[in-house]
């Protein structure tokens, strides 16, 4: 008998060692990305409760700290200073104040956060401060300082959790310079994203010798802007060829998406998008198994999860009360009237109130001969009657700044013909779309069933022309006049007006369609405001006092007898 109680204690204890030798570990990650403002669940433009907003986010976070504690992780994905009046508010109006877009992020004890391309267009004194309040690493590994030629923010981050090493790398989009004017990023440079990674992975592999790593990355899956230099969306192809990663949580092209891919060493990649405006949440759960120290197994799933329907945070809500009345007490001025209201849907089907009100404050604000501009809502309206602070968020959504350019008038046609080419479908039959649709894409919240992005589908002013949509790609355009009734010159120079995207050569209509070199762009600038765009308008509107916004009807999609039924039919489609 003592033999046999010798044994099983023996058994008993060699078991105990060996299960103290293994065990598991569940990790929780969870990503936000292009916030855009929306902090609290009151949308300030509308003037009306929204869903979605960090204000949901948090519960949703908190429920689960009460299971994982410090074994969850919180990330947000950049372009977080942008959208909502609130972030406009903070970075111009009382800059003085800590940005509430890094409140929200220390209150809400993120881990780390990245930038987006719409945080650097806040310009450095705005995202220097951002970044300066911000109590988490702030990650860009590509992002760098031409002073040092090393990163101007930390590369990684890592994180220990109960035996388990994460290493966090975080990356921006390169396409900034197509964007924005090199005042808001100057003295820095945007690496190509594939190399990058493939250093970063490579440096993490031989220095930190992490468990997991993950990639918080501000660019699309794929697609976008591509030059010889770099791809503005790489998302993909890193997952694809730089083995490494075991997560990408990824951003900027707002289209939900949630993928397990294999890469070139047949490894499994879990990619998260959580799209925009806090509507939803990257949610990946990591089980890693342990023995004698070394992770020996690593499961991975991971889904995107609607917080829409989540309680508010009440004591959120009550701790940021002095944001939401401050920014309330902004937007609610009134600064001018309207007599009759403007739609954006109207942009797309010809010449519109909408579209045409903003080209006439342009013309008159620049004293350009022509103007550019395309609808950056896709389906927004400005009632008749008073108009507040909050409305110029629809009028305008983003703080571009205006520009003058010198342009031929072989230049204006080709930027012309390429944004109707991206609009515009060649009827085939008066059965056929007259735009330019991928159905099926309802889930895309930057296209919204349009091919390509409508706030590159530029319009003219100051011109009177045609668009014949039985024509090819290339020639649906034929300027008839000058709007004042003088002849039109292929070879005469003209002062154009537009925003400081477009003329930066955002959307490629300018060196694609135009087929002005991007290195000469700036060239052809001859006036920029100091301000953004918004706060010209604004200054507009409030010497007019009572405005009455009309459509200058000086084009039309044509033959007449296909567009006009088309246009009705494409209308239904896109708005019900």
């Amino acid at each position: 008998m003592k033999r046999i109680i010798t044994v099983c204690l023996a058994a008993f204890c060699l078991s105990n060692m060996a299960m103290a030798q293994t065990k598991t570990v569940d990790l929780r990650i969870i990503e936000t990305t292009d916030v855009h403002g929306s902090f609290f669940p009151y949308n300030f433009i509308e003037r009306k409760p929204k869903s979605g907003s960090l204000a949901r986010v948090i519960t949703y976070v908190d429920s689960l700290r009460q299971q994982y504690g410090d074994r969850l992780l919180l990330f947000d994905n950049g372009d977080i200073l942008q959208g909502q009046p609130t972030c406009y508010y903070c970075n111009y109006i009382n800059p003085k104040m800590e940005n509430v877009a890094a409140s929200v992020i220390n209150y809400m004890r993120y881990d780390a956060q990245t930038v987006g391309n719409h945080d650097i267009e806040t310009g450095h004194e705005v995202y220097d401060k951002w970044i300066r309040e911000v109590k988490c690493p702030m990650l860009g590994a590509n992002i760098i300082d031409n002073k040092t030629n090393k990163p101007y923010l930390q590369p990684y981050a890592i994180f220990r959790r109960d035996g388990v090493k994460i290493a966090v790398l975080g990356l921006l989009t390169p396409a900034i310079p197509n964007w924005l004017n090199e005042e808001l990023w100057s003295g820095l440079r945007f690496e190509e994203m594939v190399e990058s990674a493939r250093k970063w992975v490579k440096y993490l592999k031989e220095n930190e010798h992490p468990d997991i790593i993950i990639g918080l990355f501000h660019s699309g899956l794929k697609g976008g802007i591509v030059t010889d230099k770099y791809k503005e969306d790489a998302t993909l192809e890193i997952a694809e060829t730089v083995p490494g990663f075991d997560i990408i949580l990824y951003g900027h092209d707002h289209i939900r998406h949630s993928q397990t891919i294999t890469n070139t060493e047949g490894k499994q990649v879990l990619l998260l998008d959580p799209t925009s405006n806090a509507y939803y949440v990257g949610d990946a759960q990591i089980t890693v198994t342990i023995k004698k120290g070394k992770v020996i197994d690593k499961r991975i799933t991971g889904e995107i999860h609607d917080i829409r329907g989540l309680e508010i945070d009440k004591q959120f809500e009550k701790h940021f009360q002095y944001a939401v009345d401050s920014v309330n007490n902004f937007v609610n001025r009134k600064i001018g009237t309207f007599k009759n209201a403007i739609y954006t849907r109207d942009c797309y089907f010809g010449s519109s109130a909408f579209c045409d009100f903003i080209h006439s404050l342009q013309l008159r604000i620049t004293g350009a001969d022509i103007s550019f501009n395309a609808p950056l809502t896709f389906d927004t309206k400005i009632p008749a009657g008073d108009v507040f602070m909050s409305d110029m968020f629809n009028l305008y959504k983003y703080e571009n700044q205006i520009y003058t350019m010198m342009l031929t008038g072989r230049e204006i046609l080709g930027h012309l013909e390429m944004s109707y080419d991206l609009w515009v479908n060649t009827m085939k039959s008066p059965d056929d779309h007259i735009m330019l649709l991928a159905e099926g894409e309802q889930d895309d919240n930057q296209r919204f069933m349009f091919k390509n992005l409508a706030f590159n589908f530029d319009s003219a002013a100051g011109i009177d022309y045609e668009v014949d949509v039985t024509k090819p790609d290339g020639q649906k355009v034929h300027i008839l006049r000058m709007s004042n009734g003088e002849p039109f010159s292929l070879d005469k120079t003209y002062k154009v007006a537009m925003n400081s995207y477009r003329g930066n050569g955002g959307g490629e209509l300018l060196t694609k369609g135009a087929g002005i070199p991007q290195e000469k762009l700036m060239e052809r600038v001859v006036w920029q405001s100091e301000r953004d765009q918004r706060y010209y308008l604004t200054q507009e509107i409030e010497k007019m006092g009572v405005a009455d916004p009309k459509a200058f009807n000086n084009w039309r999609f044509v033959p007449e007898e296909w567009a006009k039924p088309a246009i009705e039919r494409d209308r239904q489609l896109l708005f019900k």
